[in-house]
């Protein structure tokens, strides 16, 4: 697929989402984490305790602005360091109880906003769109 006019329609919409979901999450009383954290708390969360280079490599960004982000957690509580049982030099970022219920109320919060938006849609069109959205992730992940 490389329709032209598919591309700009892609271009334009993909544009419009990122503006929308920027001001969406503006309003910080309902979605205190920001984009970084809430990925970052998210990954923890799913995969368990994780060390700098393994983050890094799954958000494809450089080691220290993953540690920037992490240390920014750190001091608010919401993960902690645990040290590498097999090399002491090293450690890993785990998840506090305080970081996962953040991560909780932050993830409700926005599934009551995507609620909100997707009221009028069907079932089978939101399956789709996430199907969709997801494939379209994973693609852009495998072309850096």
């Amino acid at each position: 697929m490389n329709n032209q006019h598919s591309l700009e329609t892609i271009e334009l919409e993909m544009a419009v989402l990122v503006r929308r979901l920027t001001t969406i999450t503006s309003d910080k009383k309902n979605w205190p984490l920001d984009r970084s954290a809430y990925l970052l708390l998210h990954q923890l969360y799913i995969d368990g305790s994780s060390g700098v280079k393994v983050l890094a490599d799954e958000f494809q960004l450089d080691i220290s602005t993953v540690s920037r982000q992490a240390a920014a957690l750190e001091q608010k509580g919401y993960v902690i360091k645990v040290p590498d049982p097999t090399d002491g030099r090293a450690y890993f970022y785990q998840i506090t109880d305080s970081g996962t219920k953040v991560l909780l109320e932050n993830k409700q919060a926005r599934l009551d906003r995507l609620t909100e938006v997707l009221n009028e849609w069907s079932d089978e069109e939101c399956e789709s769109f996430g199907e969709l959205l997801k494939k379209f992730n994973e693609s852009s992940m495998r072309k850096k």
